[in-house]
């Protein structure tokens, strides 16, 4: 690749809520600058996973690098594109992307308007200063409403309505105005005139066989192959063995130089000692003090992972480790059950982030993996003065001992139809929660700024947000500190043992219906054994809830043909003593799917 020189390179992004077309309209770029051939281009070219083409979400960044003719001053512009996720759970992804660029693309859909995860981007592209392009995409629906979405950039988000560019990136309507405004409006990379190395570390991905992939964006320097590099928060030096851009597939180079986006392959075998947001500098005469990285995540739900075979526990392991390295927002600790074996307790940044690492564990990995049910990180004061922080219900000291819990809140702001606020207002009570302000969207949206305990809606909350507002709702959330609150741990008893694996906290108004939910779903799925098995739904001591499964039925006296009555009465006290015995030390088979029901499907709670 000719070299372009700093001046006519864009670094830019794309930023949208969930479903707005980011993904179609970086396949548009990506054909109208030729950098995929008309025959090799296929729908949703940067999402390489196949869960994100099944699912239509972007899960991963993804850079690539493009030339385009810009007819104004007749010469060749170089811009590096990162595609974004746009979920809520995904915003880490999206924070890092906006590290490594100068400029974003704010993509709405012209049907539906602002969406909440669109306010939040927004706010996070202008923490990063970034230029932003507001694209009212999907302009060739018929229930397209561009002069609406213009409405709601002046009034919610305070951007001028003329800079918007009416696109369509399945009709390619507006493409080479994008484009355009791109080299026009998103500054060149700044320049560091003593060109010392400095590259930071935006993402990177494992390959077992060359080790692994740093994607990088160049801020000043060069890097080639053969040169020693070090990375400077584990201060640990390498050999680089191999530079190169993404087109969108990795094509090596000789070099990357200030301005690019790529990636650098530099013998690096354990993922562990890559920091994202780490600066890359040489190993003498490189820089001293780091590049402003991308904030410190913290996971907001915990749930175990256990292998569905115990003999796969060291795969899991394995697999859990390379996951982790290009998804530096899971945090992972070993730890055992009694029900389950051996396992992992592992921290996610939301509901889907879980649901997604456990897909790709099973995809990408190939390992049958079974969770627990979601939890959050709650803070117990004890009475000695001491405060914990609990993220496992198994992990709650003894009741006595314990002052108060306090649980984690969120601010959610939902953006929902006007005509569906009596319903909402009525999940939201359920849900624990409280609508502290409203504001009117247009005629037909309103936003609801909430506050809510985030354990209330970890499972179900959005699904039935959607159904509510038959699709159109959407919600974005951001942690709030700590309540503290009356919460219980609800113990589940099978034949008087408790099993771990189906432990919670829960609120202790919610803790009987929970109770009486999961024992319920045990009882459907636990075979009848030879002796009655006692369910038990229990907070301390106290048993607030309990299913019998009877035993099975065994005629001893089948060949007993007539003759006294006390022959038939002794062998049927006979069968009760051996049933008690049984009782006793009989050890109750719970199959896995009973745990696969309670632990994947959220339990109704009345």
């Amino acid at each position: 690749m000719e070299k372009i020189p700093r001046e006519r390179i864009r670094n830019f992004c794309i930023i949208a809520h969930v479903d707005h077309g980011k993904t179609t309209l970086s396949d548009r770029l990506l054909q109208i600058t030729g950098t995929v051939v008309e025959s090799k281009l296929q729908n949703q070219m940067l999402d390489s996973m196949d869960l994100e083409r099944e699912r239509g979400i972007t899960i991963k960044a993804h850079p690539v690098t493009m030339t385009y003719f810009y007819p104004k001053d007749k010469q060749y512009y170089q811009l590096n594109l990162i595609d974004t996720p746009g979920h809520v759970d995904f915003s880490y992804e999206v924070s890092r992307s906006l590290s490594a660029c100068e400029g974003a693309l704010l993509v709405i859909d012209a049907t539906q308007g602002i969406q909440a995860q669109t306010v939040s981007n927004v706010f996070l592209a202008e923490k990063h200063n970034l230029v932003l392009i507001p694209v009212i995409n999907k302009i060739d629906l018929p229930t397209a409403n561009p002069e609406l979405v213009k409405k709601q950039l002046e009034e919610i988000l305070a951007i001028p309505a003329d800079t918007a560019i009416l696109a369509s990136g399945k009709e390619g309507i507006g493409i080479d105005e994008i484009l355009q405004a791109i080299i026009r409006h998103i500054p060149p990379p700044q320049a560091f005139p003593d060109q010392i190395l400095r590259a930071l570390i935006f993402d990177s991905v494992y390959d077992p066989f060359k080790g692994v992939i740093l994607y990088v964006r160049m801020f000043s320097g060069k890097i080639k192959k053969g040169e020693k590099i070090l990375l400077l928060s584990t201060k640990k030096s390498y050999e680089v063995k191999e530079v190169g851009i993404f087109n969108p597939k990795m094509v090596p180079e000789e070099e990357l130089y200030e301005g690019n986006s790529g990636y650098v392959i530099a013998n690096i075998k354990d993922p562990s000692e890559i920091k994202i947001g780490d600066t890359i500098t040489w190993e003498t005469g490189g820089t001293t003090s780091p590049l402003p990285g991308f904030q410190e995540i913290v996971p907001m739900v915990f749930s175990g992972i256990y292998p569905l075979n115990s003999s796969e526990f060291e795969k899991l392991k394995n697999a859990i480790q390379k996951l982790q390295i290009n998804d530096p927002a899971i945090t992972i600790s070993q730890e055992s059950s009694v029900a389950l074996g051996s396992g992992f307790r592992c921290g996610f940044l939301g509901l889907l982030h879980m649901e997604i690492v456990q897909e790709r564990l099973r995809r990408e990995y190939g390992v049958d993996i079974l969770t627990t049910y979601p939890s959050v990180v709650y803070k117990v004061y004890l009475r000695s003065g001491e405060i914990l922080e609990v993220d496992n219900p198994s992990k709650l000291p003894d009741p006595s001992t314990i002052e108060h819990i306090a649980e984690p809140l969120v601010k959610a702001y939902l953006i929902v139809p006007s005509e569906n606020i009596g319903e909402l207002m009525q999940l939201i009570s359920e849900k624990r929660g409280s609508c502290e302000t409203t504001e009117t969207l247009d005629q037909n949206m309103v936003i609801l700024h909430c506050l809510f305990p985030l354990n209330e809606i970890l499972v179900d909350f959005n699904d039935k947000l959607k159904s509510i507002t038959h699709g159109y709702g959407s919600m974005d959330y951001k942690p709030a500190g700590y309540r503290i609150s009356d919460l219980v741990k609800l113990d589940i008893l099978v034949n008087g043992e408790p099993i771990e694996a189906l432990s919670c906290i829960v609120h202790a108004s919610k803790a009987e219906s929970r109770g009486r939910a999961i024992i319920q779903k045990l009882k459907e799925r636990i075979p009848r054994h030879l002796f009655k098995i006692a369910l038990q739904a229990a907070i301390g001591s106290k048993i607030i809830a309990r299913e019998d499964i009877g035993a099975i039925g065994k005629n001893v006296t089948a060949k007993c043909y007539g003759g006294d009555i006390t022959r038939k009465r002794k062998l049927l006290e006979k069968q009760k003593e051996g049933k008690k015995r049984m009782k006793t030390f009989g050890k109750v088979d719970i199959p896995q799917e009973a745990f696969l029901e309670i632990l994947k499907t959220d339990v109704k709670q009345s």
